[in-house]
């Protein structure tokens, strides 16, 4: 019946995307190390569901670039490289730049305080960075990358282009896999860790686009020097 047939694909899709989210926080909290190998049974047995869902989940994050699929063996988890990363940062920066530029040429975005909608939605997206602030301060890397990723998320919708969105919350779960795996080798990250959300909500908010830019290019700087120094101990 087409209401079954419907109702099954509804579930499939939902237990695929939920164990691709599984997945990708194990591999963000650094639980799955780069290069660490895994066929579907395992993560079918480990999960109790059919290789279905699976296959497709993982599948889902080769696309998204966190995983490599090895033919007819299975999958492992990929391993960037410093040279990676830096790729990365490089690649965002031009993608926020765009977005800074599109700021600049439409006055719509940000320009009206008292626009009840614009200022919830700015509201939610300093709450997303004083969260991730807090996390940043604490030291706790897994509460910031959830944060940060929203935050980022939010922030760019702003900009109005779902394209340059998508793009961007992809770039920072690579950057931010690559990452973990230097990062987790510290003890104590207080100090360590980007807490400027809030000063860029600020700076966007005023239209300070100078600032803007100066806040993420020290942001690009120091984490690029921290990942730096982390490998080559």
């Amino acid at each position: 019946m087409p209401g079954s047939s419907g109702n099954g694909a509804v579930t499939r899709s939902t237990l695929r995307q939920q164990i691709a989210a599984a997945l990708r926080d194990e591999v963000l909290a650094g639980r799955l190390k780069p290069g660490q190998e895994f066929t579907v049974k395992e993560i079918a047995e480990q999960y109790g569901v059919s290789a279905t869902p699976v296959r497709e989940a993982l599948v889902d994050l080769s696309a998204q670039g966190l995983l490599d699929a090895d033919q007819h063996r299975g999958f492992h988890v990929h391993e960037y490289s410093v040279e990676d990363y830096r790729g990365m940062l490089e690649a965002r920066n031009l993608i926020i730049e765009g977005m800074f530029h599109a700021l600049e040429a439409g006055p719509e975005r940000f320009q009206d305080p008292d626009d009840p909608r614009l200022a919830a939605s700015v509201a939610g997206v300093r709450r997303r960075g004083e969260e991730a602030q807090r996390a940043a301060s604490a030291g706790d890397l897994t509460v910031l990358i959830g944060y940060d990723l929203r935050f980022w998320r939010e922030l760019a919708a702003f900009f109005g282009n779902p394209y340059l969105a998508d793009f961007l919350h992809r770039l920072r779960l690579q950057s931010w896999a690559c990452a973990v795996q230097h990062l987790r080798r510290l003890t104590d990250l207080r100090g360590h860790l980007w807490s400027g959300h809030t000063e860029l909500v600020d700076a966007l908010s005023r239209r300070d686009i100078t600032a803007a830019r100066a806040i993420l290019t020290t942001y690009s700087a120091d984490s690029l020097a921290l990942i730096e120094r982390l490998a080559a101990e």
